[in-house]
């Protein structure tokens, strides 16, 4: 008879982490053997997953012991950094959604969609992406291979949930008057240009994440790409203003063609229906959505394209078990 799989779920009881298990469920993932893990202070909680009540246990050092095959991280990168390389000693692969690993030379950055063949080129560990560079670079991969991006301006339109509980309380709190503990500033009725630590050059730690995550799953690591990430009071998914400028002249309705028949797009661009992606739209979805498709004039062989996707489940959730089921 055959073993099961072992997987690990670390910081199961987060957002992520109950991501991850509900795209599990609906991706049906079995017959493996999984165990939740969190933070002894939401060790013991009960999580209907998969017909079976599970007991989530206390993460320690000891608990990849029982050996496993898999582990889905989710649980911040202060776990990662402690915790990963247990369980690689043990012999288990680590999937990791912290940023701990994603630029370490030896560690495959990966997004199923376009650089799948990195999944197997691993040392124990296989890094998922920022989320806004993961729903960016499924688009952007097609583009590339067949007409070469030159330049990349990114600017983002990201929703609180990506900054975890305490973002989606700020906003709620927010609407009810209440101060801001997440942000710096109020996030309700606002717009917040800073998403994550500014530093010396002026840009945040998350606009370098999209320019050089961008550049190794891209494999250009000379690339030039600029970046301005925007906090926005949506509860869900994010949006994403992306101009190109190519190598090789190019026809936009071959472009929205090349879209519509790549792997997890769905090209929404009907400008006389008031067709483009929405947040609202995307939410629950785990495909990328691109719109407002059409050529910038200011220079040459230049694209516009506005992308949105679920920040919680392509951008993170549903990436990783993308992972773990292709090595499954």
């Amino acid at each position: 008879m055959q073993k099961r799989n072992k997987v690990a779920i670390v910081g199961a009881t987060g957002l992520v982490g109950r991501t991850v298990l509900k795209v599990i469920e609906e991706r049906d993932l079995f017959p493996v053997e999984y165990v939740l893990f969190s933070s002894k202070k939401s060790a013991g909680i009960k999580i209907e997953f998969g017909g079976i009540n599970y007991k989530v246990q206390e993460l320690t050092e000891s608990s990849f012991n029982i050996g496993f095959d898999y582990a889905i991280f989710c649980a911040g990168s202060d776990v990662s950094k402690k915790y990963i390389p247990i369980a690689v000693s043990k012999g288990c692969i680590a999937i990791d959604n912290s940023s701990v690993y994603r630029m370490d030379k030896d560690v495959p950055l990966v997004v199923p969609e376009v650089n799948p063949e990195k999944i197997y080129k691993n040392n124990g560990i296989i890094a998922n992406p920022n989320c806004s560079t993961i729903q960016a670079v499924v688009p952007l991969k097609p583009i590339d291979d067949k007409y070469t991006i030159k330049r990349i301006v990114y600017s983002t339109y990201q929703a609180v949930s990506g900054a975890g509980r305490a973002g989606i309380e700020d906003l709620e709190n927010g609407w009810s008057g209440f101060e801001n503990k997440k942000f710096p500033h109020p996030i309700f009725n606002n717009c917040i240009p800073h998403i994550d630590v500014f530093l010396d050059d002026g840009y945040t730690k998350e606009e370098h994440k999209m320019i050089n995550e961008t550049r190794k799953i891209l494999d250009k690591p000379n690339l030039p790409i600029t970046a301005t990430t925007v906090r926005v009071p949506i509860f869900n998914c994010h949006s994403e203003s992306i101009n190109l400028e190519l190598k090789n002249e190019f026809d936009i309705y071959d472009i929205k063609i090349l879209l519509q028949n790549s792997p997890g797009i769905i090209v929404v661009d009907d400008i006389e229906k008031n067709y483009y992606p929405l947040a609202s739209k995307a939410d629950g979805h785990d495909e990328v959505f691109v719109g407002r498709i059409r050529r910038d004039f200011s220079v040459k062989n230049g694209i516009n394209l506005w992308v949105v996707a679920d920040n919680l489940r392509k951008g993170a959730a549903t990436n990783a078990v993308q992972i773990l089921q292709e090595l499954l």
